[in-house]
């Protein structure tokens, strides 16, 4: 049988529809592709600057974002005053990479008592358990840490010990809270290294007082204070309530920080996990009346739970925690951990979830009674209910014989717990370091295994903000 094809309209664009459907589709690859490319070399800042100019590294480990706001500031001193740069996290770095600059700057912080930040991990346990040849290289390592911790400054220090025996001549700047003195002896350190590499025919680089080019704090008002635990045998806990001056909400991520300074000790800056998301119309932190121990109140507590007035106007500056957001774990099943006001971050989180409608979160959260301490419990068994959180087991530590942590918790659940990581679930830990962070994490290597621990942080699969 013969079939006629007459060249109707119709076919006519028919045909031409299936040809731009065709191009469409393979310039939306390329697009990907493309927009891939980017976003490698951005992430890698591959060969910023001069291109005859002499190269550096610059390399960063940071929990809460601070060192890598710093390390990308100064990527922006060296590349402004004519030089080559590439910026990585350490985790990505390799001998091969280290050998081939002559000239390295590190931007370290320091977490817990001590320790490396957690994506840093893979760093610490394969390149630093090596000697790397480094006889020619030249080394500059800025140590982020507080002073109020007994090991401050341990991680950056035991980079450029490492450094040194390796060969490589290193410089070390500690820094105390992000004190302005010493950030700016490390800009006036980088300002030497340019002009050392360029020689002394090369400008000199004029320094910027405003070099980090820290995010800009917003008045907000103090809209509502109240009360969580009243009758508790713990600190007060109060959740305070931010509305901006301007009226206008700026925009944040869940898992997001606040960074605030209290009239009584304007010099130190103090961070706070956000409890909502903007969907919330405010923005809200959980902050728990502390006290010293020589039984004083803590500075920062006790002027925003009990002196700061209802209506007062208080400079917030949101941080973004990258360490901490959801990232790429947000489509997966989450197993949320926390206590006290870790629960802020936990919210947030949830929050965020529930608004994209999904549910397949268990949080375990511990605190003292179920009486006094159960906070939020009208909500969280609302989304109980609702199959918002799949799951919610909590553990009371002042509770009588049934007394008994967040750790037990998860120790008690442990083959509930390898089922969900195992179908690809993320952990996130927020609340305080000492017992409840450090017995968590524990309990996981117990569970499931150290090297399987070890992989969740490599990955970003476990996350913690822990304080």
């Amino acid at each position: 049988m013969t079939v006629e094809w007459i060249l109707t309209p119709e076919r006519i664009y028919g045909a031409m529809g299936l040809v731009a459907a065709y191009a469409g589709m393979c310039w939306g690859i390329g697009a990907k592709v493309r927009k891939q490319r980017l976003a490698e070399e951005a992430e890698n800042n591959i060969s910023q600057g001069d291109a005859a100019a002499p190269a550096v590294l610059v390399a960063y480990a940071s929990q809460t974002g601070q060192a890598e706001a710093l390390a990308r500031a100064t990527v922006k001193m060296l590349v402004d005053g004519g030089l080559q740069v590439r910026l990585l996290p350490v985790e990505k770095l390799t001998t091969e990479l280290l050998q081939q600059y002559a000239h390295s700057l590190w931007l370290l912080s320091t977490t817990g008592e001590g320790d490396a930040p957690d994506h840093a991990l893979g760093f610490v346990q394969q390149l630093m358990a090596t000697q790397p040849a480094l006889t020619r290289h030249q080394s500059l390592v800025l140590a982020l840490g507080d002073r109020e911790y007994q090991e401050f400054c341990a991680f950056g220090v035991q980079v450029h010990e490492w450094l040194q025996t390796s060969g490589a001549r290193s410089d070390l700047v500690c820094v105390d809270n992000m004190n302005a003195s010493s950030l700016q002896s490390w800009q006036t350190h980088v300002g030497q290294i340019r002009q050392s590499l360029l020689g002394e025919s090369a400008p000199a680089q004029e320094l910027d007082s405003d070099w980090l080019q820290a995010p800009a704090s917003i008045p907000f008002v103090l809209s509502r204070r109240r009360l969580l635990n009243p009758g508790s045998q713990g600190g007060a806990l109060y959740l305070l309530e931010w509305t901006p001056q301007s009226g206008e909400l700026p925009q944040w991520e869940s898992g997001d920080l606040v960074s605030l300074c209290v009239p009584a000790d304007p010099e130190r800056a103090r961070d706070y996990s956000i409890a909502s998301i903007t969907a919330d119309g405010s923005l809200q932190l959980l902050v728990r009346e502390s006290t010293r121990a020589d039984g004083s109140p803590g500075l920062a507590s006790h002027w925003l739970c009990c002196d700061m007035a209802e209506g007062d106007v208080l400079p917030l500056t949101l941080r973004e925690h990258r360490g901490f957001r959801l990232g790429d774990n947000a489509g997966r099943p989450l197993i949320l951990i926390g206590n006290g006001s870790g629960l802020a971050g936990l919210l947030s989180h949830i929050k965020a979830r529930v608004q994209q409608e999904l549910g397949d979160q268990w949080l375990l959260f511990g605190e003292r009674s179920p009486q006094h301490d159960a906070l939020f419990a009208d909500q969280l068994g609302a989304w109980l209910r609702q199959g918002r959180l799949a799951r919610l087991d909590q553990a009371w530590s002042r509770n009588g014989k049934d007394s008994r942590y967040v750790q037990d918790l998860l120790r008690s659940h442990a083959e509930q717990v390898r089922q969900w990581v195992e179908r690809g679930a993320a952990i996130y830990v927020c609340g305080s370091l000492n017992g409840m962070g450090q017995g968590v994490h524990l309990t996981l290597q117990a569970i499931l295994g150290e090297a399987k621990v070890a992989e969740l942080l490599g990955s970003g699969r476990y996350r913690r903000d822990v304080y």
